[in-house]
């Protein structure tokens, strides 16, 4: 089955504009792939209008998102996997929708997944459940 993430964004993206608000996409810059502009990444993250008026040729497909656009007056192609798509929310209001992270994405990580600093957990011994009668 196909991830449901591009379909979501892309009706996401179409009832913001509807609304007359300005989307804005959150964008994973760690994982492989992702072309954006490296001076406005802030904690390994960035976040980008995608409205119309800022934007050229958007191109919101079931595995990415791409378009044209200037960053400081320079021209640049933009390119994100749909995995790298963390939100889309509308400036406004901040009204959208956060994704959570797909199964296989740390293998697509630039660098060396950080170590969690957090021990696992235990695992819990095997209770059978009991049921009691409440009258």
């Amino acid at each position: 089955m196909q991830s449901s993430r591009g379909y979501l964004l892309r009706a996401l993206n179409e009832w913001i504009l509807d609304s007359g608000w300005t989307p804005h996409l959150v964008i994973d810059a760690e994982i492989q792939g992702v072309m954006v502009p490296q001076q406005f990444i802030s904690d390994g993250q960035i976040v980008l209008n995608v409205a119309p008026s800022a934007v050229q040729g958007l191109l919101i497909e079931n595995d990415a998102v791409s378009f044209n656009a200037r960053f400081g007056g320079v021209p640049m192609n933009v390119f994100a996997p749909m995995v790298a798509v963390m939100a889309i929310y509308a400036r406004e209001n901040g009204q959208g929708m956060g994704f959570g992270a797909e199964p296989g994405v740390e293998a697509l990580y630039d660098g060396e997944p950080e170590n969690d600093p957090t021990p696992p957990e235990a695992p819990k011994p095997n209770k059978r459940p009991s049921l009691k009668v409440v009258k």
